[in-house]
C-alpha cells in the first residue's frame, strides 16, 4: 500500500460500519415477495436495525479493477466490527494483511514484508462523517443523498439496489453503490470507482451479530523483527 497520507482511505469506514444498518431486520421487516416498500422506508429501517447492531463478523471478498494496468486483484478475508470506533480487516487469501483500528490507533501489518504502518487514530476519525459512523451515529440521510440505483431498484433476485451520494467530500469517491437483501436488510455488496478510474467491489457474507466481540481483537502488538513506520 505504500506510506500514504492515512492508513486507510474513508471508503473502508464507510463500507465497514455501512454494513451496521443492514444486519439486523426489525420488528416486522421482513417483506412479503408482493410488497414494494418506498425508499425512506427502506432506509428507515435499515437506520433502525443500526442502531441496535453492537458488533459484526462476516467473511469478504475483495475485488479490486486497476484501470492502468488492466488488472484485478482479488482478495478474501474477515471482517470484524464493533461499536464504537473498532474495525478489524483479516485479509487471509492470497495473503495474509491486517487492518485493525480503535478509538486510539490503528495498524496494518504486512508480514510477508516484515513491516507495520502505525497512525493515530485522530488521522483517521479527522473526517466529520467518519467520525459519525464510527460513533455510532451514522445517520443514512444526513450523511448521503440517497436513491435507488439509476438502472433499477432491484436486481434479479429482487434484492434492492442503492445509490448513495456523500453530501460532504473525503471518502475517495463520489458516490457508494448498495445491494440490499430484500428480507433481512443485509448489506450483500458495496461498489465504488475511485478519481483514478479504479473499481472495488465488496461481498459479504456469513454474517453474525452481538457475539460479544472482546475489545482485545482490536489492538495489535508489533512482532519482533517487524519494522515499524509511523504515519502523520
Amino acid at each position: 500500500m505504500g506510506r500514504t497520507k492515512n492508513l486507510l482511505p474513508y471508503w473502508v469506514l464507510a463500507i465497514a460500519f455501512l454494513l451496521f444498518p443492514a444486519i439486523l431486520p426489525g420488528q416486522g421487516s421482513c417483506l412479503q415477495a408482493a410488497d414494494a416498500p418506498s425508499l425512506p422506508a427502506v432506509i428507515s429501517r435499515m437506520q433502525a436495525a443500526y442502531e441496535r447492531t453492537r458488533d459484526l463478523k462476516a467473511s469478504f471478498v475483495q475485488e479490486v479493477s486497476l484501470k492502468s494496468v488492466g488488472k484485478t486483484d482479488r482478495e478474501e478475508g474477515i471482517l470484524y466490527l464493533k461499536n464504537p470506533r473498532r474495525m478489524y480487516w483479516d485479509y487471509q487469501k492470497p495473503g495474509i494483511k491486517k487492518l485493525i483500528v480503535n478509538p486510539q490507533k490503528a495498524w496494518l501489518y504486512m508480514p510477508g514484508d516484515s513491516v507495520v504502518y502505525v497512525q493515530n487514530a485522530d488521522a483517521i476519525y479527522k473526517s466529520k462523517m467518519a467520525v459519525r459512523f464510527l460513533s455510532g451515529m451514522g445517520k443514512l440521510r444526513e450523511d448521503f443523498r440517497v436513491s435507488f440505483a439509476e438502472s433499477g431498484a432491484v436486481d434479479q433476485e429482487g434484492n434492492y439496489r442503492l445509490k448513495l451520494v456523500p453530501k460532504a467530500p473525503g471518502l475517495g469517491t463520489d458516490q457508494l453503490n448498495l445491494v440490499v437483501d430484500r428480507k433481512s436488510y443485509q448489506i450483500l455488496e458495496g461498489s465504488f470507482t475511485d478519481p483514478y478510474g479504479n473499481a472495488t467491489r465488496i461481498r459479504f457474507g456469513n454474517i453474525r451479530t452481538n457475539t460479544g466481540l472482546s475489545d482485545r481483537l482490536f489492538n495489535f502488538s508489533v512482532p519482533a523483527g517487524v519494522e515499524v513506520f509511523n504515519m502523520p
